[in-house]
């Protein structure tokens, strides 16, 4: 079959990005402001990806929603908006100093009362939420050497007809250097030559595509997004 996608220049991404909903000026100032105030703006999500995180969010209708790595708070106000008056967003992060950018915008966005950020390593934060009341929606975006830890904790606090969604799966193309017959714009990865955080997407990827918990696609948005249907039922501890 001949391939079926379109290949984005800057141009495309940018005529993407203007086709994605209306702009949006608190976000374009939190962009700003993480950009001059900050050394990791590649951290912060795409544009389009917010806004098709809020559309999943609405779409299932979404109270309680779980994300894992903070950072400035774009893509906690993508999903925050989304909720009811009496819905729940549990953030995790580390860092004190990018957190407080994310503070001042959602008290600026209104949405304070409705985000729950919680300082302090992530997978702690998943074990005290774990036997709690299920969440409807989740994002991963934190550190990528716990990737796996995080699905395994992750799926198992999501309530059925939940969604999960993984960032950073494409691993900036690293990924398709790692395979065999692997991408000829992208020279071949030995094993011994991969960082931690390619082996821990590789090993997440392959887990998400095994786990019979879940149905999954995973789509070339921004640095490639897994998208995660929880089926069945959830574990009892």
């Amino acid at each position: 079959m001949p391939d079926k996608f379109t290949a984005l220049t800057p141009a495309l991404h940018d005529y993407l990005v203007e086709h994605s909903g209306p702009p949006d000026e608190l976000l374009e100032r939190l962009a700003a402001e993480t950009e001059s105030e900050t050394d990791r703006a590649i951290m912060q999500i795409a544009p389009e990806q917010g806004a098709l995180m809020a559309l999943l969010a609405k779409a299932i209708g979404a109270r309680r929603a779980l994300e894992l790595g903070t950072f400035t708070g774009y893509s906690a106000i993508c999903v925050a908006r989304t909720l009811p008056d009496d819905g729940k967003l549990v953030t995790c992060d580390v860092s004190e100093e990018w957190t407080a950018i994310a503070r001042r915008y959602w008290e600026e966005a209104g949405l304070a009362d409705r985000i729950d950020l919680r300082l302090g390593p992530a997978l702690d934060t998943l074990d005290d939420l774990a036997g709690g009341e299920p969440f409807d929606f989740a994002f991963i975006d934190a550190d990528k050497t716990s990737y796996p830890d995080y699905w395994e904790a992750v799926v198992e606090l999501v309530r059925p007809g939940g969604l999960i969604l993984v960032d950073n799966v494409l691993y900036g193309g690293e990924v398709a250097g790692a395979l065999d017959g692997e991408d000829p714009m992208r020279p071949h990865v030995n094993e011994s030559e991969r960082s931690p955080s390619l082996e821990a997407i590789l090993r997440t990827n392959e887990m998400i595509q095994a786990d019979d918990r879940v149905g999954s696609v995973m789509v070339g948005i921004a640095d490639g997004l897994t998208i995660a249907l929880r089926r069945g039922s959830r574990r009892t501890r």
